[in-house]
């Protein structure tokens, strides 16, 4: 007589998963780099964990990203960075990316971070110092790999001997970085050389020393974004592809022609800027200008209409911006102290002006009698208007029923312009 049959027992659900993960291993090695790579370092760290053959897997990738970013709602260093050290000796492979918030704790490794960074072919360096100054070392003008170079609170030493510059850098933004005196030299040689740039952010930057003119020149740069309370001395050069340009200069243009400044960026056709300044030497600072801006679509404004030249540099851009279509004001506070009632505004008004404009946004207005003037200008003058919207600020010279009801009944050169109130936005 047979024995009886063996009852049927399942495999474990553990056994199953392994088999499949070690069926993992058996992909073409570039399917296997491409996942590792894609789950992002951490994870593809945990992979040891899974059988023998993982234990080592990710120490063979060709390349890798080291990324720290800190978790939502935490203020200081990134976690995570004590690991670098012990990545970058397992993993002898490419560095493609590295971004971090560094505390003082770990800027001390920094250096020699750089150093093998620099030597795998950095492409993409983020560091953002989250408690002081990192002064970084000379290192990082060796990255001659990087295409984006991003630094916040650190400090630059000064160009090595021999430095041949970022041939392949297309993004630099460099805020609340500090160079040493004379570091306009220093800066301009690092946009000259890099002549693949395409974006350049400055905001805040620090050079000590005396006061010195540069030049801002890059063949391809096409983003322009500086931001400063100090005049450090720039000038706009050749710039041939800039397509846009932000530049919050605020009121540090004391001694120097605002409208040779301003020319620098004819070519842009999408334009940031702040004419809220004070007269120069008792001049208007801006009243004509020694170019059109003939590509310009949009125009946002920082302005004011209760100083003279603040008003006479708002329609001075305007008169030279033939083929504007989106223009945004963006009103500072502050009372009339310069009468510009509609009689006044009209007689700047010219020919052709705003010939093409389509969409107005005027924000932080306070219903004074200059702003309402300038809005009655708009909807009676801008014959292809769709749409102008209004928001006021904190404070209002009148009750905003009526003004609403006074706008509705300004006349309009087009037929299909709308007029949109928005409340209080501020």
């Amino acid at each position: 007589m047979s024995a009886p049959p063996r009852p049927y027992t399942p495999r474990r659900l553990t056994e199953v998963a392994a088999a499949e993960v070690d069926g993992l291993i058996s992909l073409p090695t570039g399917v296997l780099d491409d996942v590792l790579t894609r789950v992002g370092l951490r994870d593809a760290v945990r992979t040891s964990a899974l059988s023998r053959a993982w234990r080592r897997r990710w120490e063979a990738l060709p390349s890798l990203d080291l990324d720290f970013p800190r978790p939502k709602g935490h203020r200081g260093a990134s976690k995570g960075l004590r690991a670098v050290d012990s990545v970058l000796l397992r993993c002898p492979g490419r560095v493609r990316r590295f971004y971090a918030y560094l505390d003082q704790l770990h800027a001390g490794r920094i250096d020699d971070w750089l150093i093998v960074l620099s030597r795998r072919g950095v492409e993409v360096f983020n560091l953002i110092s989250v408690d002081g100054l990192i002064v970084l070392p000379s290192a990082i003008f060796s990255c001659d790999r990087l295409t984006v170079l991003r630094l916040y609170r650190c400090a630059l030493p000064l160009l090595p001997a021999g430095f041949e510059g970022f041939p392949e850098l297309r993004n630099l933004a460099l805020i609340n970085v500090r160079f040493q005196e004379n570091g306009q030299y220093q800066l301009e040689e690092i946009i000259a050389t890099s002549p693949s740039l395409e974006k350049l952010l400055l905001w805040d930057v620090e050079i000590a020393g005396d006061f010195t003119q540069w030049l801002i020149q890059a063949p391809n740069l096409r983003d322009l974004n500086i931001r400063s309370a100090q005049d450090l001395g720039w000038n706009i050069g050749e710039l041939p592809s800039l397509h846009s340009a932000d530049i919050d200069i605020r009121d540090y243009l004391p001694d120097r022609d605002f409208a040779e400044f301003i020319a620098g960026f004819a070519s842009v056709t999408k334009l940031e800027i702040s004419t809220r300044h004070s007269p120069l030497n008792g001049a208007n600072i801006l009243e004509t200008l020694p170019c059109n801006f003939g590509n310009l679509k949009s125009l946002k404004l920082y302005t004011q209409f209760s100083e003279l030249s603040s008003i006479l540099s708002t329609f001075c851009l305007l008169r030279n911006a033939p083929n504007l279509e989106r223009l945004k004001i963006m009103v500072m506070l502050n009372a009339d102290k310069y009468e510009a009632n509609g009689e006044f505004q009209n007689a700047q008004w010219t020919d052709g002006m705003c010939a093409k404009l389509q969409f107005v946004q005027i924000t932080g207005i306070h219903w004074l009698s200059n702003e309402l003037s300038f809005i009655e200008l708009i909807l009676s003058k801008t014959r292809l208007l769709c749409t102008l919207s209004v928001s006021h600020g904190e404070k209002c010279s009148m009750c905003n029923e009526g003004v609403v009801n006074k706008l509705l009944n300004y006349p309009r050169a087009s037929s299909h312009a709308e007029v949109l109130y928005e409340g209080n936005t501020s």
